[in-house]
């Protein structure tokens, strides 16, 4: 079970907006919470928050989650005083008209709904196409440009209306959990080795909630140049499998509930992995193998894994259920399970470790 303080700042965190680029209420959100176990937080300039456990020693664990979301960015105001925009990040187009949104502005969020030409006046043949963004817009209630503009600018990021809810006694709905929850799962471990003093003094630890994900890995490419670590370990979300139309003979299984995915492709180091996995098992700890949807990329592993002259990395999929829409879901119990286990594996390392695969 989550102490209580976990949970309410996962959802403050899930209540925040900030598209990729924009980042700034969930970053604030992060590092305020991050302030109760280190006074050694920093921010770097692309807006990466970086929480620092023994900072001065040679190894070092880069633990890195995401706390982008895809979203949208004005691009016009139309003379109508509707709005023009286009999407930040991967988005199902069929999941956005008749949406509600947050432009975030200078002056606060400006509530709006995504609409486009009613089912009623379309032809037949626009019926069985998939909608297209640039024939929706944002509808904020302004009767005319001049209005509009005085609310929103060209450029302002636009987010999904902020919903968090709890559907069940684990599971949590929010717009966001890709992958606000796996940034939530990092502060989550990084709190644990804090409070237990069991650290070892000849190793580091940097949480660093990462930005731009969403756009190419972006913070993580840079923040891990910056960190120099010896193991990186990343938390995202994976595909739930256990919805109609998904082949377990395609992409294996990952059930909600279940424990976290650990991932088994070339962004992972195989003696990491074992490590982990050895963990797992001593302490009780429920988790999956899975292999991905694919052979490699697609999450920060991949970047920091990359990073100067190579770092032994691991990644940790919550399973997610209707990814990139806005109305994800998670069960709380497999972000705990991840938080213990990346947890009991920091306090394992001695600070001489290496991860050489056929090696070591």
């Amino acid at each position: 079970m989550l102490p209580k303080a976990s949970t309410q700042f996962l959802e403050e965190f899930l209540s925040a907006s900030g598209p990729s680029g924009f980042e700034f209420e969930q970053a604030a959100i992060f590092r305020k919470y991050l302030s109760k176990y280190t006074k050694d937080i920093e921010v770097d300039n692309l807006g990466n928050s970086i929480a620092r456990l023994n900072p001065k020693a040679k190894f070092q664990v880069m633990l890195a989650g995401h706390y982008d979301e895809i979203g949208f960015q004005v691009v016009n105001v139309m003379d109508e005083g509707l709005i023009s925009f286009r999407p930040v990040g991967g988005i199902d187009p069929l999941t956005v008209p008749g949406i509600e949104v947050e432009i975030i502005t200078d002056k606060g969020r400006i509530p709006g709904v995504i609409g486009r030409k009613p089912i009623h006046l379309q032809t037949p043949e626009e019926r069985k196409q998939v909608p297209e963004m640039k024939r929706m817009w944002i509808d904020i209630g302004a009767t005319s440009k001049k209005e509009a503009e005085k609310l929103v600018k060209v450029g302002d990021p636009v987010a999904f209306r902020a919903n968090f809810r709890m559907l069940s006694k684990n599971r949590i709905l929010s717009k966001g959990l890709d992958d606000k929850i796996g940034a939530f799962v990092i502060a989550e471990a990084f709190r644990i080795v804090a409070e237990s003093g069991k650290l070892s003094k000849d190793v580091g630890v940097a949480c660093v909630g990462t930005v731009q994900e969403e756009l190419g890995l972006r913070g993580a490419n840079v923040s891990s140049f910056g960190v120099n670590p010896n193991v990186g370990i990343a938390v995202d979300v994976g595909f739930a499998t256990e919805v109609p139309g998904i082949s377990a003979d395609e992409y294996g299984t990952l059930i909600m509930g279940k424990g976290p995915g650990l991932s088994r492709n070339a962004d992972n180091n195989p003696p990491l992995l074992a490590r982990i996995m050895k963990l797992g098992d001593k302490k009780k700890l429920a988790y999956q193998l899975e292999t991905g949807h694919r052979a490699t990329g697609g999450t920060d592993t991949a970047a920091i894994q990359m990073s100067r002259a190579g770092v032994a990395t691991a990644l940790f999929s919550i399973p997610n259920r209707y990814m990139h829409t806005p109305v994800e879901i998670c069960d709380l119990r497999d972000a705990e399970n991840a938080a213990k286990l990346i947890a009991e594996t920091i306090l394992s390392f001695k600070g001489n470790e290496t991860f050489r695969p056929g090696l070591d």
